[in-house]
């Protein structure tokens, strides 16, 4: 039987839990003062899927810090974003704790971000498994390939959108490769950066699938109609930029073997640490 990986991306499974219960104010404290409302949802929405798709290896990736390579290339890189709410800041630790209480390797790399190190790994176990990446974040859609697909949460648990090279490139008109060019022609307003001014989502894609890539549009600027032609040539050097800053790389120096990620769910580690954070109802998820 063929390996099955799954990747998760643990920032955004531990900030959709958080902010799942944090708008009504529910932050589940426990006796020990410490806010554990995401930690909570993260289990649930980890376990579900582990239980849903019976992968043989899990990791987990996280973002180390806020600054990364992409700051140093373009200092207004997801300079828009404020502080992580004070309620959270305390479950950045915990929730590593917990992942390792379950065995399961935790994946981080300073100056990259946890989607540079997904992106490595996928790279690397897809050519001896199958790669299934868990997010909430669509720009990891770029990294879709003939064995590495990916499994967007939707509203609730248990509920995924899974992309494969084909049903995406159905979906949406383009190769999961030409993502990286879709960003870079029309920015990303939630990481900050412009893009080309002036070039929206709906004009990239129809450039997109006439010309293919930036070059293949640079090769035909001067078919392009003048107002398209001026918007692209004003801001060449921030399409340049803004592809770099949306690309995921796929050759950090991150390393973790097949067979430290082997699941091997000890119960008794886990309902341990479990209870230490003085979580009921979850024994459901761990049996």
């Amino acid at each position: 039987m063929k390996n099955q990986v799954m990747l998760i991306d643990g920032m955004a499974l531990l900030f959709r839990s958080f902010y799942a219960t944090a708008m009504s104010g529910y932050f589940m404290v426990n006796s020990k003062g410490i806010p554990t409302n995401a930690i909570h949802g993260f289990i649930k929405h980890m376990m579900t899927a582990i239980q849903t798709y019976q992968p043989t290896h899990v990791v987990c990736c996280w973002d180390m810090g806020s600054s990364t390579f992409r700051n140093e290339l373009f200092s207004e890189y997801k300079a828009n974003r404020g502080e992580a709410p004070v309620e959270l800041i305390p479950q950045f630790d915990l929730v590593k704790e917990v992942v390792e209480s379950f065995d399961i390797p935790n994946v981080g790399l300073v100056g990259f971000e946890a989607d540079d190190c997904i992106g490595t790994l996928a790279k690397l176990y897809s050519h001896q498994a199958d790669v299934k990446i868990l997010t909430g974040d669509q720009d990891i859609l770029q990294l879709i390939d003939n064995h590495i697909s990916v499994l967007l949460l939707k509203k609730g648990f248990g509920n995924y959108q899974e992309y494969t090279n084909e049903s995406f490139s159905t979906e949406k008109g383009i190769t999961p490769r030409q993502m990286i060019d879709l960003k870079a022609l029309m920015g990303d307003s939630s990481d900050n950066y412009p893009g080309v001014r002036g070039i929206g989502e709906k004009t990239a894609m129809k450039l997109l699938q006439q010309y293919h890539s930036i070059e293949g549009i640079l090769e035909n600027i001067d078919a392009l109609p003048k107002g398209q032609q001026a918007k692209i040539k004003e801001d060449l050097d921030m399409l340049y930029l803004s592809r770099k800053l949306a690309e995921i790389k796929c050759d950090v120096p991150v390393t973790c073997s097949l067979d430290q990620a082997l699941i091997t769910i000890n119960r008794e580690k886990v309902h341990s640490k479990i209870n230490e954070l003085e979580f009921k109802g979850l024994t459901q998820y761990i049996s």
